[in-house]
């Protein structure tokens, strides 16, 4: 009946492909503050999210299939380790279409792109097969729920307590990534204190230069255990310090700067690019 169905509603006017966009995530801050019993980590975190990211375009089709491409794709799995298909048959466990992933954000970077993948998959699912979007995302990863409403949150708990936020104001940055792997079970394992203080809370900011300086009396939990696993990540912080703010996002190893302009964001970019090709660098607006 579901395949009788869809394709009815193909035939009488419904989308034959819907895309949506899967940003990067951004953690401006990154609080760890316990560890429940069962092993999930406590977080608080002020979470925005970049004007890059990855495509998914879903269509309708007799089977569910997952098609990678874009100039990331190489080594990004199509089978049912994907949290691209694990999302969809989270949303539909009967349901069929065809996947088409679009891949220009790095893979296990500290930026979300798998959870924001599998989070643009169920909105675009839910158009294209005509059903509400789940509840309990955080099955799907502690990142899912956040990035399923792509805008600046604070997420607490262990991803699924959002709380609005005023919006950011224009803030340029520069992403930068420099391809080494950091599991993010083994940052977490090697962080020494997990009982450390919440935000105090999360005021305006009138620029971005008072967002900078808001962001210096913050943290970032886990930056020092993933710079013990990755020195590398300390070349990079190094890299941006001629921004207002230079950090690492999540559990690394993309590390961002915040710039007054996007003019400056672009040149820096331009700069990295020329003196290390190896890395990823993006220039992108953060809200």
């Amino acid at each position: 009946m579901w395949c009788w169905t869809k394709k009815a509603r193909r035939r009488f006017g419904s989308p034959m492909t819907v895309s949506a966009f899967a940003p990067a995530k951004i953690n401006l801050t990154l609080h760890v503050t316990g560890q429940r019993p069962d092993g999930y980590h406590l977080l608080d975190s002020l979470v925005c999210f970049a004007d890059i990211g990855d495509l998914v375009t879903v269509g309708f089709d007799e089977v569910l299939s997952l098609t990678v491409t874009g100039p990331r794709a190489k080594g990004v799995p199509t089978d049912d380790s994907n949290l691209v298909l694990k999302a969809a048959r989270f949303l539909d466990p009967n349901g069929m279409a065809r996947i088409t992933l679009d891949k220009h954000l790095p893979a296990a970077a500290g930026i979300g792109g798998g959870s924001s993948d599998a989070a643009a998959t169920l909105r675009a699912l839910s158009e294209l097969w005509e059903v509400p979007l789940p509840e309990n995302t955080v099955a799907l990863g502690a990142d899912v729920p956040v990035c399923l409403h792509p805008m600046a949150l604070r997420m607490q708990g262990v991803g699924d307590d959002l709380h609005p936020v005023a919006p950011l104001p224009e803030v340029h940055a520069v992403l930068v990534n420099p391809g080494v792997d950091v599991p993010t079970p083994a940052v977490f394992n090697a962080l020494k204190h997990k009982e450390n203080t919440p935000m105090d809370g999360v005021p305006a900011f009138a620029d971005v230069t008072d967002l900078a300086q808001w962001l210096k009396q913050q943290r970032n939990d886990l930056q020092a255990p993933a710079i013990a696993q990755a020195p590398l990540i300390l070349d990079v912080l190094d890299s941006l310090n001629d921004g207002l703010l230079a950090a690492m996002s999540g559990s690394g190893a993309t590390c961002f700067a915040l710039y007054t302009s996007s003019a400056e964001a672009r040149a820096k970019a331009r700069d990295l690019q020329r003196d290390q090709p190896g890395w990823w660098v993006a220039p992108c607006r953060l809200s």
